[in-house]
């Protein structure tokens, strides 16, 4: 069989896909938890949104020093590592009734987080012809989203059957399980299982980092990713199951399927947004744009709705906030095109940042504001989650004005290298929406053939 054969490729991708959706089964879990979470520690609700915080601190935080070590070590070491870190959380959360065991769990479940997506990602162009990766780049990410509805649902129903223990310690053999097989099958490359990089001094290293920062193109991918992916984590990591269950009088059954359909969005939307992409590579800025409008859209509905909003217009929220996903994939395309492989993870790591930033800040933010209101209690009324929840407009808007800077600066950059993009009314009036004058360059630029 050849090395490079499609079967091939599509088995490792296979393997890292389920290693990243058990991944982001670890990363939701607490969300889905979150009311249990507080009766079983005796905490309110901030103390339970700086469990989220820290994790997604972790998270953030290692972003950029796993990106240097993606460079050098490759894929299938840091995604086996990864499994075995959330693992081990999800057992010590499982066992533990003491808040210093449950900080200790969310650190192990943040840092093996931020070691596996990054990861999956870089065997995409690895494995596959540049002309395919953004599409599979949005099949990995909204497809791993699909951990979200094995919170939603299956740990959902451990949780109010067996109980906590049982619903964690079933996650923790999820991660062996996915650990053990990317040790299995995975490899780094077709020409080599693991595929290590050339060493680099620590000089070196900052000069990799630095030179992938100073390029707008990687910016305008942090941007991106800051300002579509937030206002879905916020809600499928911390505070959409208490928003909708607490605060909207939601049976748990329904707020678990409206969860569900939030995945189901996001996995409509994305190889659709994928294909946009791959058509129209400069006119990325405006999609993203659309998708954060939607957004802010569906979260001014629900806010500005008297009271608890109707069910159809909770499923507009949802349906909204579903797109988040697929849009902040965008930013990764960006680190893709505007980056040599030698820094690609690098890259990656760096705009990876910008969506779990936001969405860290606001969910203590969020958190903060409920126990102003409530005095640290868990009675909470609808208008105490409005009040919260309208926080995130704060990062919207400076979110925008990143997007805009950066692109504006990116295409100055763009121009420098002889590649020009027409205005739009020309795109409008050429049906076959060819948004670029130096053809051949501009394939080169995305990879194309």
């Amino acid at each position: 069989m050849p090395l490079r054969s499609p079967a091939r490729a599509w088995a490792v991708w296979a393997v890292g896909l389920a290693a990243y959706i058990v991944a982001v089964l670890h990363r939701t879990s607490l969300g889905v938890a979150g009311l249990d979470a507080q009766h079983r520690f005796g905490i309110g609700a901030g103390a339970l949104a700086t469990f989220a915080v820290l994790q997604l601190l972790v998270y953030a935080g290692l972003q950029v020093p796993v990106g240097l070590l993606l460079d050098r070590f490759g894929s299938l070491r840091l995604v086996v590592s990864g499994g075995v870190l959330m693992a081990t959380g999800q057992a010590i959360m499982a066992t533990t009734d003491h808040v210093g065991g449950a900080v200790l769990a969310r650190i192990l479940v943040g840092a093996g987080d931020a070691m596996t997506f990054i990861s999956v990602l870089r065997l995409v162009p690895q494995w596959f012809p540049a002309k395919r990766v953004p599409v599979l780049t949005q099949l990995t990410g909204i497809v791993g989203q699909a951990g979200q509805v094995l919170s939603a649902v299956p740990l959902a129903i451990l949780l109010a059957g067996p109980g906590w223990s049982t619903a964690f310690f079933a996650t923790a053999g999820a991660g062996v399980f996915v650990a053990v097989a990317a040790f299995a099958a995975l490899h780094d490359s077709p020409a080599k299982r693991m595929d290590s990089g050339a060493s680099m001094t620590m000089r070196q290293l900052g000069e990799s980092l630095g030179s992938a920062w100073r390029h707008p193109g990687t910016r305008l991918g942090l941007w991106t990713h800051f300002t579509t992916q937030f206002m879905g984590t916020v809600f499928a990591l911390m505070w959409g199951f208490p928003f909708l269950v607490a605060g909207q009088g939601l049976p748990r059954e329904t707020a678990s399927a409206l969860l569900t359909l939030f995945v189901l969005v996001g996995m409509a939307a994305g190889p659709l947004i994928g294909i946009l992409v791959q058509r129209h590579p400069l006119r990325r800025s405006w999609l993203v744009l659309g998708v954060v409008a939607v957004n802010s859209a569906g979260w001014a509905l629900v806010l500005a709705w008297p009271g608890h909003a109707p069910l159809p217009v909770l499923v507009l929220l949802i349906v909204a906030l579903g797109l988040g996903g697929p849009g902040s994939m965008i930013g990764f395309d960006y680190a893709r095109t505007f980056n040599p492989p030698s820094r690609l993870g690098t890259a990656t790591g760096v705009v990876n940042v910008g969506g779990f930033v936001a969405s860290l800040l606001s969910i203590e933010l969020i958190g903060l504001i409920l126990d102003a209101r409530t005095g640290g209690g868990t009675n909470y009324d609808i208008a105490d989650f409005k009040v919260a929840m309208s926080v995130q407009y704060i990062f919207i808007v400076i979110g925008v004005v990143g997007i805009l800077r950066t692109r504006r600066l990116a295409r100055r950059r763009m121009a420098e290298e002889g590649i020009v993009i027409r205005p739009l009314r020309e795109v409008w009036a050429d049906r076959r929406g060819l948004a670029i004058s130096r053809t051949e360059k501009a394939k080169a630029f995305t990879g194309q053939k």
